[in-house]
């Protein structure tokens, strides 16, 4: 899975470099062969995540000493786009659990739950999610109802989250729930929830146009117990957890439509020597030389904006505005290069 190109050098340094060679290389051999079976499927690739656990990318932005690779989020963005490029599935997974999991404990975890979660989220013995949107809560966190009803020893959860990536799979799972409090800054409360905790089940695996082999579900919690060690952050924090993680989350996750507009030009660029109409190659019509530039263009623009709001938030420079900005440019012009590779191949 090369490049069939020489792509424009963005000087991210010989760490990234060997990185991405490192991701291409493992993506090429396990992950695109099994790419289209893995979407028809509808099948989590799950034997993957040891083997992602080895290359150091799950734990990618913790510190060697709970079994990450101590790197940041501009590596994690590479790794995330070269394993999107491969597989886009796999890629959404991977963003699930490295970034919106990982390193959400990582941040804001105890050193003891740290010590007891990080290391099998790291080298891929365990599958991590985040669980937040429910039916009428998603970008509007406030909004959510999944309440946590404070005993002794522990909160009682009662009530659903909808369309949660790796939710099927997920052996670690941080969820927000309602708390209560007096203002909107401490009315939700974060919490590190295991699979095997009684109460919680798996309901309504969704099937989705794409992306398949990244399982989405329904969670539902019927009286289920979180015992008070289990709470991230501190009790009534949670909504400056999840704001705190919401930038590096967004930044992260857009190197998936950057790796889907490297895949499409993958695909399209030996096509267009290939297929011959009216006695030529179809590269050489200027038409289809325009929507070519115009996707080369599009990719070299997202990548420029999307690295350089990764390395802010690396510096500790996290801009609101741009990370909600990266994703949303990257996604818009990921699918129009998609439509347009449609096009490009006949469609």
């Amino acid at each position: 899975m090369t490049t069939p190109y020489q792509s424009l050098d963005f000087q991210l340094g010989e760490d990234i470099d060997l990185l991405r060679r490192s991701v291409q290389q493992f993506a090429s051999k396990e992950v695109a062969p099994r790419a289209a079976q893995i979407d028809r499927d509808n099948d989590f690739p799950r034997d993957l995540w040891p083997k992602l656990g080895q290359l150091g990318l799950l734990g990618i932005t913790v510190p060697e000493q709970y079994g990450g690779s101590g790197m940041g989020f501009l590596a994690q963005v590479v790794a995330m786009e070269e394993l999107s490029r491969a597989s886009a599935a796999v890629g959404l997974s991977y963003g699930a659990h490295a970034n919106l999991c990982v390193n959400q404990i990582y941040r804001h975890g105890s050193e003891q739950q740290r010590q007891r979660y990080l290391p099998k989220l790291c080298s891929g013995e365990h599958v991590g999610a985040l669980a937040m949107s429910e039916p009428n809560a998603g970008s509007d966190v406030l909004s959510m109802t999944l309440k946590a009803e404070k005993r002794v020893d522990q909160f009682l959860l009662n009530g659903n989250k909808m369309w949660i990536t790796n939710g099927p799979d997920a052996d670690t799972c941080v969820v927000y729930a309602r708390t209560g409090g007096n203002s909107e800054k401490n009315c939700l409360t974060a919490f590190i929830v295991e699979r095997e905790f009684p109460g919680l089940s798996h309901h309504q695996k969704l099937d989705k146009l794409g992306m398949r082999g990244s399982n989405t579900c329904e969670l539902v919690f019927e009286e289920c117990p979180v015992p008070m060690e289990n709470v991230l952050g501190g009790a009534g924090n949670g909504v400056a957890v999840l704001m705190s993680g919401l930038d590096t989350e967004r930044a992260v996750l857009a190197g998936g439509p950057v790796g889907i507009m490297q895949a499409c030009l993958d695909v399209i660029l030996p096509y267009m020597h290939q297929r011959r109409q009216f006695g030529q190659a179809i590269g050489e019509f200027q038409l289809v030389q325009g929507k070519l530039a115009d996707m080369y263009a599009g990719l070299n623009a997202c990548r420029a904006y999307l690295y350089a709001v990764a390395t802010a938030c690396d510096r500790g420079h996290e801009s609101r505005k741009d990370a909600a900005a990266v994703i949303l440019f990257t996604a818009e012009m990921a699918t129009r290069m998609a439509l347009d590779a449609i096009q490009l191949l006949g469609g």
